[in-house]
């Protein structure tokens, strides 16, 4: 579950929040009534939910949705008034709110952020500069021996990979180290 932080300019309304939504079946990580403790509290997370009133004594909501790394969203609770100002990417709720709209609303983040989460998980991963030469290096080779253009190499080496469920950089590590050359960086 995604990690959820409530922050309000009153600590005992942070506090009174916390206690509404861990009844109703949400953990919350922390509760905190500055704008620096929000942004220190979702740099030590992997993401989540900051659900935070509209003004700090030291940092308004916009400034502290600026920092959110990604991977985080924002629910604001503020007076309709002041939710007229309100980003498009930050969700909002007027205040005061009832309890289910609130819940519904939490619900809806939750499942955007699972979307979220585990599209993240099946990303692959960006090659590392090492991994970019190898694999150059292995193509060049297969260009060179088998008279294959840069595409054919390409193709080769991945079908390659994915045959022996290797990643692209351990292959073509393989096929430079089975034609006999060393490989040296």
């Amino acid at each position: 579950m995604s990690a959820i932080i409530v922050a309000f300019p009153k600590l005992e309304d942070a506090k009174k929040l916390s206690k509404l939504l861990i009844r109703n079946g949400y953990d919350v990580n922390l509760a905190c009534d500055s704008g620096a403790q929000t942004v220190n509290a979702v740099n030590n997370l992997d993401g989540g939910i900051v659900i935070c009133g509209y003004k700090f004594t030291d940092m308004h909501y916009s400034e502290i949705n600026n920092y959110l790394p990604e991977g985080f969203q924002m629910l604001l609770l503020a007076s309709p008034a002041k939710l007229a100002d309100c980003d498009g990417n930050i969700m909002c709720l007027s205040m005061p709110f009832k309890v289910h709209d609130l819940l519904d609303t939490l619900e809806t983040m939750m499942i955007q952020y699972n979307r979220w989460h585990s599209k993240q998980k099946n990303k692959p991963k960006k090659r590392t500069e090492n991994d970019k030469k190898i694999i150059m290096a292995a193509k060049e080779l297969l260009m060179e021996r088998n008279n294959m253009t840069e595409s054919e190499a390409h193709r080769y080496i991945q079908k390659i990979s994915m045959d022996s469920a290797t990643n692209m950089a351990e292959t073509a590590q393989m096929i430079i180290e089975l034609n006999g050359k060393e490989w040296e960086l």
